[in-house]
């Protein structure tokens, strides 16, 4: 369950990063991605813990917010989920075509990015 969240409270932050405050951005990328404690994050910014925790979670529920009025994240998702049935059936259908199949390497080369 923590791993789910940590990784789509990722995904969100990179889809809303810029819609974010330079302290949220800071604080969130700090927890989630670098892995920081609160402790460490309250040391580095001189304030308490609990500001920090307050940050992050008003951060979490405000990324929530945006996903659920835009939907970036949703749409990626089932648009790669998308990709991926077609790049299959191209795979499938036409194995021995080299020029589909070069033109699916590149592709599945572009999602890994």
């Amino acid at each position: 369950m923590a791993i789910e969240k940590t990784n789509r409270i990722n995904a969100l932050f990179e889809f809303y990063e810029p819609l974010l405050t330079k302290k949220q951005m800071n604080y969130i990328a700090l927890y989630y991605r670098d892995d920081f404690s609160l402790g460490e994050i309250a040391e580095n910014y001189e304030v308490s813990r609990q500001a920090v925790y307050d940050n992050i979670k008003r951060t979490e529920k405000i990324l929530e917010e945006y996903e659920q009025k835009l939907h970036l994240y949703r749409d990626f998702l089932q648009q790669s989920e998308k990709t991926d049935e077609l790049l299959a059936y191209v795979t499938e259908k036409y194995p021995t075509d080299e020029k589909l199949s070069a033109l699916v390497e590149k592709l599945e080369i572009l999602e890994e990015k």
